[in-house]
């Protein structure tokens, strides 16, 4: 068992390292995805809240299945993994291959997890595969979407609670986010801006997690699970709102850095921690769920210790003995063949963004300012590189490591000059894309668009590697002048003052084209400098010939082996019904008493868990004659031999119950 779940998750690891490796670090240094820090832990704990169940699935085998589906599980796994890695190959050849990337690896678990183990371990981590998809990145445009929303409402809120107590305070709108300007007694002014940060909307994300998280483990119905769910989300926008007015109390009664203090203290991780505080009361107090099983009434026939060939309780249906879980054969072989593929993957993985090689950055302090070397760019025949500045302004607003401007000038006059700004942080979240801050950010803010966008697309830069860049052509509404700008991703070690790092980059270059004609014109120059700055910068490492056409045509072969997938459960079920149609042929040439133990069976299943302690209850209640479990185990053997009745592992609270389904159509 312990090399089954290595295996897995190794071959995870090992494949995802990159982009694991890329939002952990990003989620240490950024609020936006620091939840994703507490995702290992919860999904740690999802599987070990199984650990009985996967013990008693795991060692089941598909020998009872018809020949012609016995196979179909690690077929299945087999496809899934392959769209997984096609998935994976087709996200690297886009501009956004991070998010492909992490939508790939739960696909990716699913199908390694079929192959090693079979559809009914699969069925038991379905939650904590699924609950990977956290691991995704939120995409910017939906964040700045809702979180505009909640700082409107966030403000107005605290403002109208301020005013409730007293105190005197008005809203107004500050480059489109909500400004609550306190009057105090003195007459002075204190304004609060509520920004995407204090909207409470990198805290809605982690507590959504936590809620989805607390509402699965809990012990109870389905419609209690959803309900808590539903009240989870908005406790903590209530709870971010109450934050905000504690805020403006302080402000106005003790000043400005009081105020900001507490607010960095009662910060996203306590709102987190307080809300799911909140909701576990709530659930337990209101709802009376439980996370942990009370111990339950022992069973008057549990025996620790049962005898030879019986590994369940006959009354309870509690499994006693789980099954072996040994290497076979099979297992052997399919580890081997995991184990080459993942390290013939690596050897042609391509990696999530460039990974290159550049000159040293040095930066000197001048008397007139900071010069950095202009090394770090090519020089192209027919323009002059120089040194603009660095922006360090921009560099503290957006977070960034360093923003550096260079200018190539071209010889020939007719020429316009083309900017470089090369903008380097130790995460992604820091570099912005262009469009997302001059449209979508204003707009999901109800203000007008700091540009209008003419023309926006994908180029790629060079074939081998693939580095895929976004042509954006805007003019910006408050002077109408028209910017062209060809920006992309690289990740680089730099030589920063002696010091060696890696860091990942944005390279824009930015062109102002004097009329619409000359547009083309200036699209063929962009591509040209952009085409020479990353031959100059030398990939470290190329693709081979089979990845590029792989991941040229991945989106298609995915798409395909999806399909074969779809096909197979299609298959699956059909067959099932046949072969439920054919036993109930089988059915009608019962006898009598064998027609009685289906019966009893299939009703037992109506109404409670069907184990062999409820199957005779039912049978002797629809009978009116008694029957011993021993002799009624003995026929339900009997007919599941026949292919009518199927033995399977049911979850009670975690633990698992043996119980019994009918395989037949009954009218």
């Amino acid at each position: 068992m312990a090399i089954k779940i290595v295996a897995i998750a190794a071959a995870t690891i090992v494949l995802f390292s990159q982009d694991l490796t890329m939002i952990f670090l990003d989620a240490l240094q950024s609020e936006t995805t620091s939840h994703i820090l507490a995702i290992p832990i919860l999904f740690a704990y999802l599987v070990y809240r199984k650990r009985k169940m996967l013990r008693a699935t795991i060692p089941l085998e598909n020998q009872n299945q018809p020949q012609e589906t016995r196979h179909l599980s690690t077929i299945a796994g087999i496809l899934l993994s392959v769209t997984a890695v096609l998935l994976y190959w087709h996200g690297s050849h886009t501009f956004t291959p991070l998010e492909y990337h992490l939508i790939a690896l739960p696909i990716f678990v699913t199908g390694i997890s079929l192959i090693i183990f079979n559809p009914q371990t699969l069925r038991q981590l379905a939650f904590p595969i699924a609950f990977l998809i956290f691991l995704t990145p939120p995409p910017s445009e939906i964040l700045y979407y809702i979180g505009a929303t909640l700082q409107v409402l966030s403000a107005e809120a605290s403002n109208a609670i301020a005013n409730l107590v007293g105190i005197p305070s008005t809203i107004t709108l500050d480059y489109g986010s909500p400004t609550i300007i306190l009057t105090k007694p003195d007459g002075a002014t204190l304004s609060f801006a509520v920004d995407i940060a204090c909207s409470g909307i990198y805290s809605l994300i982690g507590f959504t997690i936590f809620t989805v998280f607390v509402a699965y483990i809990i012990r109870d119905k389905l419609w209690k699970k959803i309900t808590l769910f539903l009240i989870g989300l908005p406790l903590v926008y209530l709870l971010n709102i109450t934050r905000i007015t504690i805020m403006l109390l302080l402000g106005y009664y003790y000043g400005e850095e009081t105020a900001l203090q507490a607010f960095h203290l009662f910060g996203g991780w306590v709102l987190i921690f307080l809300g799911t505080l909140l909701l576990l009361i709530i659930s337990e107090k209101i709802f009376k769920t439980q996370i942990f099983t009370k111990p339950s009434k022992k069973c008057p026939q549990y025996n620790p210790e049962p005898k030879s060939g019986q590994n369940f309780c006959q009354t309870c249906g509690k499994l006693l003995k789980p099954g072996a879980i040994t290497l076979q054969k099979s297992d052997i072989i399919k580890l081997s063949a995991i184990a080459l593929t993942v390290i013939l993957l690596m050897s042609i993985q391509a990696p999530v963004f460039v990974l290159t090689e550049t000159s040293p950055l040095i930066i000197i302090d001048t008397p007139s300012g900071q010069q950095a070397s202009t090394g770090i760019l090519p020089q192209v025949p027919g323009y002059d590189v120089y040194f603009s500045y660095r922006d360090t302004e921009f560099e503290a607003l957006a977070k960034q490591d360093m923003s550096l401007i260079y200018v190539y000038s071209p010889s020939n006059e007719s020429e316009q000059p083309i900017w470089v700004a090369l903008e380097f942080a130790s995460t992604l979240s820091s570099l912005h894309r262009w469009e997302t801050c001059l449209i979508t950010y204003p707009m999901s803010h109800d203000s007008s668009p700091k540009a209008t966008q003419i023309e926006l697309k994908d180029v790629q830069l060079t074939e081998n590697p693939p580095i895929i860049s976004r042509y954006f052509v805007f003019n910006y509404t408050s002077t109408g002048e028209t910017q062209a700008v060809l920006y992309w991703y690289e990740s680089s070690t730099f030589t920063v003052n002696s010091t060696s790092q890696q860091e990942h980059v944005k390279i824009s270059l930015i062109a102002y084209p004097e009329t619409m004609e000359s547009l083309p014109e200036i699209e063929n120059q962009l591509i040209t400098l952009a085409t020479a700055i990353t031959s100059y910068w030398q990939p470290i490492k190329t693709w081979s010939q089979v990845t590029l056409i792989i991941s040229q045509n991945g989106a298609n072969l995915a798409t395909l082996t999806g399909i074969a997938v779809a096909a197979i459960i299609i298959f699956y079920i059909l067959n099932a019904k046949r072969q439920k149609s054919t036993n109930a042929n089988a059915y009608q040439k019962l006898s009598k008493p064998n027609k009685e133990v289906v019966d009893a069976v299939a009703e037992t299943k109506k109404s409670t868990l069907p184990t062999l302690g409820n199957i005779a209850t039912t049978y002797e209640k629809t009978t009116q004659k008694p029957i011993k479990k021993e002799e009624l185990l003995q026929k339900i053997r009997s007919l599941e031999n026949m292919g009518l009745i199927k033995s399977e592992i049911a979850s009670r609270q975690d633990e698992p119950i043996q119980i019994w389904k009918t395989w037949i159509t009954l009218k």
